[in-house]
């Protein structure tokens, strides 16, 4: 089963990064002004509108769950590449320069992936979509608080292992739904 959920989420994460690089190529970086709490805001837009939509059970937008998933799958990945880079980082950055800051960000978040779903038994698989995304509002919480705190956290994990999380499971969602 492992080996079949590596391969769905690869799936999912090549249908995001083809997204993000087309994005990249018509805007630019202009993601790269936005500070860690915008993005932050941003992830929470997208999950508070699929939660909208899931608990109205219609959208009156012609855009689909799935499409803030996968924005809050690259967004995930943005806050990590700005966590990453140093303070003085060009805001304008080529693709090519972008590509390999986001397979690190994909490839670290999979193993952290890999390492729970091991210990888990993929248990992602029994939940619904509706708790998924009830999980990725609590971590946007707890980021929020955590970045209200200037990143200090006393016993909790920090800021990048929630977008880890919330990163997950987007791409445990975008698999259910796809199923």
């Amino acid at each position: 089963m492992a080996s079949k959920t590596i391969s769905e989420y690869k799936e999912v994460i090549r249908a995001c990064k083809e997204v993000f690089e087309k994005k990249t190529r018509d805007y630019g970086t202009a993601w790269r002004i936005l500070r860690l709490p915008s993005i932050t805001d941003q992830i929470m837009i997208k999950a508070q509108r699929i939660r909208s939509i899931q608990e109205k059970g219609f959208q009156k937008v012609d855009e689909g769950i799935s499409n803030e998933f996968l924005g809050i799958v690259n967004y995930c990945i943005m806050a990590m590449i700005q966590m990453d880079l140093p303070q003085d980082a060009d805001l304008e950055m080529k693709f090519e320069v972008i590509d390999p800051l986001y397979d690190q960000a994909v490839n670290e978040t999979l193993s952290l992936h890999e390492d729970k779903n091991h210990d888990y038994d993929e248990a992602w698989r029994e939940m619904r979509v509706s708790s998924m995304t009830d999980i990725i509002l609590m971590k946007i919480l707890r980021v929020k608080q955590i970045e209200n705190n200037a990143g200090k956290t006393i016993i909790s994990e920090g800021i990048k292992a929630n977008y880890q999380d919330m990163m997950n499971y987007a791409v445990f969602c975008l698999i259910k739904l796809k199923s």
